[in-house]
């Protein structure tokens, strides 16, 4: 279902978000899902039972039922469900589908793209239906990389996360090259003790963190003195050099050419 375009999904009444009265249930079906139905709780607590199999559900319960699937539902009517629900087809063969069922532990952008969906057919909304196909597709990635997560081992996903947060502090660096980095402050960012993010940081980018800094600094002058319009006393000063000289000798050191030459 990844591979396919939005163009291809077929969006099909009915859709909402509701409050489900106390006496709600949805009774068993008498024939099969004839279609793709996704199903989110809310709030609330009940059961759902798909093709033989009970789910306790509440807030961030999540199924994808599909064709062919026999489902039914009943709820507590002192804490009555509130669901999203969208129904849709494709046209094209589907290569993948998620799971039927999760539990969303995070459920904030989950539940902003539903809300998103089923606002786009309140009013009449410019471009509604080629925005849904969008979003819904968006929903449909968000399951599968859930159960993509489900399937990596606990120690890829720490691999992975220290991956990422590396990554994000050498792209921070990059995009704040006139603030005093410290490595200490660094590696609290990254919440990793100073000796070990400094180990890890040369091992990933393939640069100590120390000369890291220094040559995005150096690259930022360059691009300051080259494009800029700026004189080496402001590059200097714009990048938190409090000496004209030690900056000059570090240019030099890290491009071959004094400031004076590149400008």
């Amino acid at each position: 279902m990844l591979h396919i375009t939005p163009e291809s999904l077929i969006l099909l009444p009915p859709l909402a978000k509701i409050v489900c009265e106390p006496g709600w249930r949805w009774a068993p079906r008498e024939k099969p899902m004839p279609n793709f139905d996704l199903f989110y709780v809310w709030s609330g607590e009940g059961e759902v039972e798909v093709n033989g199999t009970i789910y306790p559900v509440g807030k961030g319960s999540c199924f994808l039922f599909r064709p062919g699937d026999f489902t039914s539902a009943t709820h507590n009517p002192q804490k009555p469900l509130v669901l999203t629900y969208i129904h849709f087809d494709t046209k094209d063969p589907v290569e993948r589908v998620p799971g039927r069922y999760r539990q969303f532990v995070d459920t904030v952008e989950f539940e902003h793209m539903l809300s998103r969906y089923v606002r786009l057919f309140l009013v009449k909304t410019y471009a509604a239906e080629e925005e849904a196909q969008l979003v819904l597709k968006q929903l449909i990635i968000h399951l599968l990389r859930e159960d993509l997560d489900l399937q990596v081992p606990l120690e890829k996903k720490a691999s992975n996360q220290l991956t990422e947060a590396i990554h994000e502090i050498a792209n921070y660096v990059r995009q704040n090259p006139g603030v005093p980095h410290r490595v200490e402050d660094l590696a609290h960012r990254a919440q990793l003790s100073p000796r070990y993010f400094s180990m890890k940081f040369k091992e990933m980018i393939g640069t100590p963190v120390q000369s890291y800094m220094i040559q995005t600094r150096i690259e930022r002058a360059q691009h300051l003195l080259m494009y800029e319009g700026m004189n080496v006393t402001e590059v200097a000063d714009a990048l938190g050099y409090r000496d004209i000289f030690f900056f000059s000798r570090q240019f030099k050191q890290y491009t071959g050419r004094s400031p004076s030459e590149i400008r």
